[in-house]
């Protein structure tokens, strides 16, 4: 079916992608805000609670690499249609739940894989896929998804958490991400061919890589198994292991409920996430600009080793607003800008057509680092009393990081970004 707008409709298909990131991003978010409600409703403790976003966290990046195989050879329309009604579904289910194992089972395991194929993979293929120019900035837009929902669904989830309860949050996600399932159906067409266009930027001749063969599971791994002997795969995968520690893990999902251990609200504590947001959108977006003309190495190692600082100080903090609101803005800065340099590596190292698949396992470990956070920081903060020593170690960890990301070996093959 023709579109309108020539290539330039590959930015349509940006913004409805970026709508369902959107989406994703708020539905992931929403155990740090659930967490203080489900404690108040049902008697669980922190760890308990933490246990279920540490599942949904994992499962959330354990995912992407299939996702991105399935989309290669099931449908990036498709395979993002049935994982958008698979979220509505859990989160809808949850709203009936009573035990903390039904927790696990719908907000860990079911929205855990549906919202791990609305994820940083999808920025990824959708980039690769729809332009030839401008890549790194696309890839810091769709990224920015994850702050924008973040800026926009918190607030009203940590007011409704507060006022109603936790019922009306879940079924608030529930009846978003139903309502995008048919919007993406229509308007993400599965390739600019389809379309009669050759995506954003592509010369006259330009040739798309050809398709995989084999199934969407054997690829993933057959492409892990290539990329598993490669030095670049391991320091990327080190790298976002820390990035997800770091940030989903620790701060997203323990940031409010450390917040109210000094006697903040969870309206005001979502604020901060909320301004987090707001300038990640900034930071992640000029991220992208960076990457396509600097070195990403170096942008990785001034990203990391700036987080672990801000992660050792923070406790050390007065905890007043001024403090807090210093923190908000320094971190969001540094949220996920770490994605268009890490996207870049992973494509000038391993081409176009597996690029995105080897950075879904990269992305795997981003959620393995951040699920490991969340449920020991849950577990420090039940034994302990207190978050400190887990920001601390956090922090150790973004030093280690960025040293890493220096020992990268750059590698260009075709296809790499402009």
């Amino acid at each position: 079916m023709k579109r309108p707008f020539g290539q330039n409709y590959a930015f349509v298909v940006a913004a409805c992608v970026f709508l369902a990131l959107l989406a994703a991003a708020g539905l992931r978010s929403a155990p740090g805000v659930l967490m203080l409600p489900l404690e108040r409703a049902f008697g669980w403790d922190r760890a308990t609670v933490s246990a279920a976003a540490a599942v949904g966290i994992f499962l959330y990046g354990l995912t992407g690499p299939f996702a991105a195989s399935l989309m290669q050879s099931f449908g990036v329309r498709r395979t993002v249609s049935l994982a958008l009604l698979l979220m509505a579904v859990s989160t809808g289910l949850s709203s009936f739940m009573t035990q903390p194992w039904q927790y696990v089972a719908t907000w860990g395991v079911l929205a855990g894989v549906g919202s791990g194929a609305v994820a940083m993979v999808l920025g990824a293929t959708v980039v690769n896929r729809w332009f030839v120019a401008r890549r790194g900035l696309m890839m810091g837009l769709l990224t920015a998804s994850t702050a924008t929902g973040t800026l926009v669904f918190l607030p009203a989830m940590a007011w409704l958490a507060e006022h109603a309860g936790w019922r009306p949050v879940v079924l608030t996600i529930a009846g978003v991400t139903a309502v995008l399932a048919p919007v993406v159906w229509l308007l993400l067409p599965e390739r600019p061919a389809d379309i009669g266009q050759t995506p954003y930027g592509a010369p006259a001749d330009y040739q798309p890589p050809p398709a995989p063969a084999g199934g969407a599971l054997a690829y993933a791994f057959q492409t892990l198994g290539r990329a598993a002997r490669t030095r670049t795969f391991w320091l990327l995968f080190l790298g976002f292991f820390v990035c997800g520690l770091t940030t989903n893990g620790l701060v997203g999902t323990h940031l409010i409920a450390m917040c109210g251990d000094y006697g903040m609200s969870e309206t005001r504590a979502a604020g901060l996430l909320a301004m987090m947001g707001l300038f990640d959108l900034v930071g992640t977006t000029a991220s992208g600009w960076l990457t396509d003309r600097y070195d990403p190495r170096k942008l990785l190692f001034a990203y990391y080793a700036l987080r672990g600082l801000s992660l050792i100080v923070l406790p050390f903090t007065d905890f007043s607003i001024v403090s807090l609101s210093l923190f908000a803005v320094f971190y969001g800065l540094d949220w996920i800008a770490t994605v268009p340099p890490t996207v870049r590596l992973a494509t000038d190292a391993f081409g176009d057509r597996d690029g995105p698949i080897v950075f879904g396992w990269i992305a795997a470990g981003h959620q393995a680092g951040a699920a490991t956070a969340a449920i020991t920081a849950g577990v420090l903060r039940a034994a302990e009393g207190r978050y400190l020593e887990a920001f601390v170690l956090a922090g150790f960890t973004g030093f280690a990081a960025a040293i890493a990301s220096l020992m990268i070996r750059r590698q260009t093959r075709p296809g790499a970004f402009a």
